[in-house]
């Protein structure tokens, strides 16, 4: 097994893969900005080396400096967890090039599925179902107003390289499609410095399911499904599994194609496949070549540990299960606590933590880096933690994580703690009546 590992990130996922490494009795290296000194990944991590200010450019998302820790702390192989270089095909390279082991696919394909368009042909190539809407990408916007007119509108722009609703747009109508293509061009430009975007037809009603898998040289497994619907902004406030909504006989065709895709691309690590499914249809929407956010819930059911699989994949080139090891049991939910103000627009809130009592209990799970004392600044995403609970059923798992928000004290800054009580005591979220446009459309907040 690798002797030391280097997490190139921060926060709560940065405690997450700390952990799995002490386990794995694997020494590790924490990097962090200036600003970080006193978290808590730098606190539980046997190293930890400043690569840079708070800016995130100039510390986490800063190559050169990363790539010093790792030659000063003799680290073997890098996990980058979620956000900030866990997708960068040329972070990834240039480890390949040094002979560092990148905990996650080769760069080849973190290029491949990164590529909005290109992961869309190779998903179309591999036998999955996209949606109807431009072959690539899209410059003139004469070309952009005939492939609206074939596919009809209500339609959904969005950047090539992009991720996370920027550079993302709806366009309800023909009037609005010329402003709202130059201000998505934009944004795609400032945000991935890449101005091309492609169009899709946009699903009105549509809710968003992603399936896990884990993949070595000789097979991909699966470890089912998780429905992330309930959003805002298209950003993902609470995600569960297995999804309400789903049958056997489609699990069986989507679970049985997405395992296919992923086989024949070759891919190495955990990933997710993430999809569009509406009126009793599936449409390939991307890959993401990391640990997503929402892995815990899928922990909670299958009893396996995505991250420690993760490492031994990269370790030795192939993943220990068979399909027959995975059997989820019960219900799984996770809520996102943000340092946020839902009542001021989800407004930022940076403060110093007063008192912080954390709930647990019975099948309850809190991952997060947060402490008396610990100072949330305004320079990263506004999550501080994840409540995980677990239960026979759906109605037991809800209820559960109702009674851990109870527990729940964060003082000092403003979360998103009473937002999700709201939201799990409504009655749409109670019986699954929700899709990923509830929160925008009504007046549920």
């Amino acid at each position: 097994m690798f002797k030391k590992i280097l997490i190139a990130n921060r926060g709560e996922i940065a405690v997450r893969i700390i952990r799995a490494c002490k386990e794995w009795g694997i020494a590790t290296v924490a990097i962090h900005s200036d600003v970080d000194r006193d978290s808590m990944h730098v606190r539980l991590a046997d190293e930890s080396i400043c690569v840079g200010p708070h800016q995130p450019t100039l510390s986490y998302l800063n190559i050169p400096a990363i790539m010093s820790a790792i030659e000063l702390t003799s680290a073997e192989a890098v996990h980058p967890g979620y956000g900030f270089l866990s997708e960068n095909f040329e972070f990834a390279k240039i480890l390949e090039e040094n002979e560092i082991k990148f905990i996650g696919p080769s760069s080849k394909l973190i290029k491949m599925m990164g590529d909005k368009i290109e992961a869309k042909k190779v998903a179309k190539e591999h036998g999955l179902p996209v949606i109807d809407g431009s072959e690539g990408g899209i410059k003139d916007i004469k070309e952009a107003k005939k492939i609206c007119e074939k596919i009809g509108f209500p339609v959904l722009i969005k950047a090539s390289g992009g991720g996370g609703g920027k550079g993302m747009k709806i366009v309800n109508r023909q009037e609005e499609f010329e402003n709202l293509f130059l201000t998505a061009k934009q944004e795609a430009k400032k945000f991935f410095g890449n101005d091309e975007v492609y169009i899709e037809k946009f699903f009105l009603n549509p809710r968003h399911i992603e399936v896990q898998v884990l993949s070595g040289k000789n097979r991909t497994v699966h470890l089912h499904e998780r429905d992330c619907s309930v959003q805002r902004r298209h950003q993902k406030l609470i995600e569960e599994t297995p999804s309400p909504v789903l049958d056997d006989t489609i699990r069986k065709d989507l679970f049985e194609k997405t395992v296919s895709m992923v086989n024949k691309i070759g891919y190495e690590g955990a990933g997710t496949v993430e999809f569009i499914y509406e009126d009793g249809k599936f449409y390939f929407l991307e890959m993401n070549t990391r640990v997503q956010v929402e892995h815990p819930v899928t922990e909670m059911v299958t009893g396996i540990d995505i991250i420690k699989e993760q490492i031994w994949i990269a370790f030795s080139g192939d993943t220990a299960l068979e399909q027959s090891d995975i059997n989820p049991r019960g219900h799984a939910i996770e809520c996102r606590i943000n340092a946020e103000d839902p009542s001021n627009n989800f407004q930022p809130s940076p403060g110093t933590i007063g008192m912080c009592h954390q709930p647990s209990g019975f099948r309850t799970r809190v991952d997060g880096s947060i402490y008396q004392g610990y100072k949330i600044t305004p320079y990263y995403d506004s999550m501080v933690c994840k409540v995980i609970t677990h239960g026979r059923n759906r109605e037991e798992a809800i209820q559960r994580m109702l009674r851990s928000l109870d527990e729940f004290v964060i003082d000092g800054i403003t979360t998103t703690i009473e937002l999700h009580k709201v939201l799990l005591n409504n009655k749409k979220f109670i019986t699954s009546d929700f899709n990923v446009s509830w929160l925008d459309k009504e007046k549920v907040i």
